[in-house]
């Protein structure tokens, strides 16, 4: 005797579904199920929860020698997902139910030793490695992370009994609203400048550092940036709703179109940062794909999560290298940070005086590192306002998130008509920038003796063309004149020592 049976699978590396055979043979020997093809421990006890669940639905458990092989053998296979597979695979090889109709699916699903289907991880991977292989999806009828993809049906099980008929329920993706309501910039009192500071980060996605003493509402002004963010549009949202659902977060808001805002603690490690661990895993700067990293008391960070940080924030991605290979990952995000001046975080206050000693503020600023800040667009001082205007208020808070919002649509919508109408290049190189920006000789000569007097780098060069190119967009000026480049000067003069 000899059955044979093989069914579409996938494992997860990073935030990708790659696919995966499930090959199941039944023939003569010792009765026993052997699980082969670099399984972890998750998979090697699937046989144990596969054997229950079969007879627990009325299906009859083989007495024969089973092997399953997981391909390609070279790929490492981690989770609970395998159960369903395994079990429709046997099914299937040993004629219970119709292999051929089953073949028409990739498989994920843990099941309980009642037979229950219990869901995974995700699901949105799971589905996008099934568009690609032309095949259905079948999961558990409980998965919560299910998004709406073309070109692919989606379908749960809540139980293996329901293979006896094939007869799956279709996915439904649910229909999400956008959750509590954001932080606006019209309850923060006072700040005009700094307002303004995040209008011109948000409009042109540039990273912004708020230096000030505690107190000042650097935190504030950092958790009320995702109000004035434009909304994620179809193909973000499916981007950053993969990497929250492999990492089994919730993707309500970000389905909703809510871009992803992730307030990191100092104490985080490395990996945590960048994503690692065994198996691969996203890390916060993934989750934080085409929405907003808040790095709060920046110089805490320890130096090397700081420095990981370095070149996905140029590439817009991770690669994450291990002995068995590597892993890219997802990580265009915004980046904002926070920090005190000095230990005690009153370096000059006007009006507290700072405890620290020259030496320990310069130890203390310089913990954050040179290479980071010159990536870093936009650098501007926080102060504490005046007292009165919190506690009695006034007429007016000064600028809401929706009357920067308008502004910040607005450069977009011109920076996109400037790209198709005057056919302008989209890169972040100088000499792009500076095509772009269109700058008079004045121009050049200014920010060629900013350069030189203040020590710019190359890299700092294109930074102040690309604030003040953001800047003029605001303005839906086709030019970069000076007084785009003064300002956008001044908020990298704090980067330049």
């Amino acid at each position: 005797m000899h059955l044979q049976c093989v069914l579409k699978s996938a494992t997860i590396v990073g935030v990708a579904a790659l696919p995966v055979d499930v090959e199941v043979v039944v023939s003569n020997g010792l009765p026993g199920m052997t699980i082969v093809g670099m399984p972890d421990a998750a998979v090697r006890e699937s046989q144990e929860r596969v054997r229950a669940a079969i007879r627990a639905c009325g299906f009859t458990m083989p007495q024969d020698k089973v092997v399953v092989n997981l391909a390609p053998g070279s790929l490492r296979k981690v989770g609970a997902g395998f159960d369903l597979p395994i079990a429709a695979a046997i099914l299937g090889a040993t004629g219970q139910v119709d292999s051929r109709k089953l073949e028409q699916y990739l498989w994920a699903g843990e099941l309980s030793l009642e037979g229950a289907v219990r869901p995974v991880k995700g699901v949105i991977a799971y589905a996008s490695c099934a568009r690609d292989l032309g095949l259905s999806l079948a999961v558990s009828c409980d998965s919560q992370d299910c998004a709406p993809l073309e070109g692919i049906e989606q379908f749960g099980f809540r139980s293996l009994a329901g293979l006896r008929t094939l007869d799956p329920a279709p996915l439904r993706p649910k229909a999400y609203e956008r959750g509590r309501a954001l932080l606006d910039f019209g309850e923060i009192r006072g700040h005009e400048a700094a307002k303004r500071a995040m209008q011109i980060a948000a409009a042109g996605g540039h990273g912004i550092l708020l230096m000030g003493p505690p107190g000042s509402g650097k935190t504030m002004l950092a958790k009320a940036l995702p109000s004035i963010l434009p909304p994620l549009g179809e193909k973000e949202r499916i981007q950053a709703a993969m990497v929250h659902s492999v990492a089994g977060e919730p993707i309500g808001a970000i389905l909703a179109g809510v871009r992803p805002f992730r307030c990191v603690h100092h104490s985080a490690s490395m990996a945590g940062l960048v994503g690692g661990g065994t198996p691969v895993r996203p890390g916060e700067i993934s989750l934080a794909h085409e929405g907003v990293l808040f790095l709060d008391e920046l110089p805490e960070f320890s130096p090397a999560a700081l420095q990981a940080l370095r070149q996905p924030m140029e590439q817009g991605s991770i690669t994450v290298t291990r002995a068995d290979g590597s892993v890219k990952m997802p990580a265009r995000f915004m980046t904002v940070a926070a920090a005190n001046p000095c230990p005690c975080g009153y370096f000059g206050d006007p009006e507290r005086a700072c405890t620290c000693t020259p030496s320990q503020v310069s130890r203390y600023q310089g913990r954050t590192g040179g290479p980071l800040l010159d990536r870093i667009d936009m650098h501007i001082d926080v102060w504490r306002c005046d007292p009165g205007s919190i506690i009695h208020g006034g007429e007016s808070a000064g600028a809401t998130s929706a009357e920067l919002s308008v502004g910040v649509c607005a450069a977009r919508e011109f920076a996109r008509w400037r790209i198709e109408a005057l056919g302008d290049e989209d890169g972040d190189s100088t000499a792009s920038l500076l095509s772009r920006c269109r700058l008079d000789s004045s121009g050049e000569t200014l920010l060629e003796s900013v350069a030189k007097s203040q020590g710019l780098s190359g890299r700092g060069i294109a930074r102040v063309l690309s604030v003040a190119r953001t800047i003029a967009d605001m303005g839906e000026s086709k030019r970069v004149g000076e007084s785009h480049l003064v300002e956008a000067i001044g908020f990298r003069m704090r980067g330049c020592s």
